[in-house]
């Protein structure tokens, strides 16, 4: 049994290795990352632009600025329209379809690089930890660029229907208006943007990182690809 426990320890690399392995073959597969976080990158932005154009609408009726008005109608009045929160879901899950497919191409175009690494010892922990790691960065990265291109949009939205006032009752932090509707603020909304990206990529690889993991390693290293 001790035996046993020692090999897998010398086995299982450290978490460490784990982040450099799976960035080092992010930047071998830079083409194919970019396919992937562009799917996230949309989802993400058209989530966060309908979000923070939504807090920018809330921030501005709030000030009393109601002059400076110049396009607002009962859907901005009452928050994020039903129709728009179906359209976010809808995104979202395309973004999780697409990350699960470009992950299962992942995983048969390197058939051999994973026969090779469970040929050499690696537990199928590991094999799934790289996958979801490479994943979980394409992720974040995506959702971070999204989630910059959400806010902008809904800057200028909101520069061309309140002009200047936008700067002055810009909604950066969260706050607690005297109406009771609590405003969550463009800086935490950009924060949540990006950890949901990271948690769906997470969630698209989840079923290729466990079918990556159970390949039988002769089984793999006579794919040819």
């Amino acid at each position: 049994m001790d035996q046993r426990t020692s090999i897998e320890e010398q086995i299982d690399l450290p978490f460490v290795e784990s982040l450099k392995i799976s960035f080092q073959s992010l930047k071998i597969r830079f083409g194919r990352s970019i396919i992937t976080t562009a799917g996230i990158t949309l989802g993400i932005a058209f989530l966060v632009s309908v979000w923070a154009n939504n807090e920018i609408d809330l921030a501005l009726q709030e000030s009393g600025r109601s002059s400076a008005i110049t396009n607002l109608d009962e859907a901005s009045e009452q928050g994020i329209s039903t129709k728009d929160i179906w359209l976010i879901i809808m995104s979202l899950i395309v973004c999780v379809v697409g990350i699960a497919n470009s992950m299962l191409m992942a995983v048969t175009e390197r058939f051999r690089e994973i026969g090779t690494m469970k040929c050499l010892g690696a537990l199928d922990g590991f094999v799934v930890r790289l996958f979801l790691l490479e994943s979980g960065f394409q992720g974040f990265a995506g959702a971070l660029i999204g989630a910059l291109i959400g806010t902008l949009g809904a800057v200028l939205l909101g520069l061309k229907n309140y002009g200047m006032d936008l700067f002055f009752y810009f909604p950066l932090f969260p706050a607690n208006p005297e109406n009771g509707s609590f405003q969550v603020g463009v800086l935490l909304l950009i924060l949540i943007g990006c950890f949901l990206g990271m948690i769906l990529a997470i969630v698209g690889s989840s079923f290729p990182a466990w079918r990556a993991a159970k390949l039988p390693p002769a089984e793999a290293m006579r794919t040819e690809v």
